[in-house]
């Protein structure tokens, strides 16, 4: 079995995600392929087939599936009818931001892809209509482009979010206690406090009263990513916010999240852009013009 891992392009580069409408008229069987965004796909005519690692899915007019971050899927299309339909990709990570960060460990695949919860589609005509209009409506707002739409289609993305979070009756979501995040609110102020400096996990588990060696796997347990993860990412995004709003060098961009190491920051930039510091502000500049 040929597989391949699909890289998706970011037209925008402010919008981790890909949306378009596909259309087929000839009987098609896709590649066994995946890729780390998370996809929706919904249905306006015709039927589709899509391949699970261990289901298969019959897609008619109306529906809505969605296929977790790296889950192997292909998809087959019949010569019968024409067959029209939505593919919606984006990185779910990208639209958490500190509001809704306590809410990411729900949607950590670390024991199942996300697809499980395509019950929530067959049990709940009304949701299954409401995310395929939200799917729609990002199309939309992408196809148009109208100021300000990059703001639509993250709220919109929130709203698909929020309704698989209301939704899943069955509580398949990786659901954790609140009064974890309750002990680890002493780290998070910790954290806030020395953003700009350094940051040492020896200091976080003293702060939440846990042993160092317990602490480092308590926290990727209740939020879903590791500590120095969640920390790296919350410097990067206030290096996003120092490249594109003060004209100063990456050097001192470096010095003022508290990663004076330039090969160091530039890895760790990288590992979350895909780009250098240099390429994050040339591109977003360019593309905000």
């Amino acid at each position: 079995m040929e597989i391949y891992n699909e890289q998706i392009n970011y037209e925008n580069p402010f919008l981790a995600m890909r949306v378009f409408q596909a259309r087929r008229e000839t009987e098609l069987l896709g590649q066994w392929h995946y890729h780390k965004e998370v996809e929706m796909l919904a249905v306006v005519e015709g039927e589709l087939e899509v391949y699970l690692e261990h289901e298969v899915v019959r897609m008619k007019a109306g529906d809505v599936l969605l296929i977790g971050s790296s889950e192997l899927h292909r998809d087959r299309s019949a010569s019968s009818s024409p067959l029209i339909y939505y593919v919606f990709q984006f990185d779910l990570e990208h639209y958490f931001d500190e509001s809704g960060i306590a809410y990411l460990r729900y949607f950590s695949e670390t024991q199942s892809a996300l697809s499980k919860l395509n019950y929530i589609f067959r049990d709940n005509p009304a949701i299954r209509s409401e995310i395929f209009s939200y799917i729609k409506d990002i199309h939309m707002e992408w196809k148009n482009k109208q100021v300000g739409y990059e703001i639509a289609v993250s709220i919109l993305i929130k709203r698909i979010v929020l309704t698989l979070l209301r939704g899943d009756t069955e509580r398949l979501l990786n659901y954790g206690s609140s009064t974890d995040l309750v002990r680890l609110k002493p780290v998070f102020e910790y954290i806030d406090r020395n953003i700009d400096g350094k940051v040492y996990v020896e200091e976080a588990s003293r702060a939440a009263n846990i042993s160092y060696y317990y602490f480092v796997k308590y926290f990727k347990k209740v939020l879903g990513i590791s500590f120095m993860d969640y920390v790296n990412s919350k410097k990067i995004k206030r290096a996003e916010k120092i490249l594109l709003t003060q004209d100063i060098s990456v050097a001192q961009v470096g010095e003022q999240i508290g990663m004076p190491n330039m090969a160091h920051f530039y890895k760790t930039f990288k590992k979350v852009n895909q780009c250098s510091p240099h390429e994050f502000r040339k591109k977003m500049l360019e593309w905000n013009r």
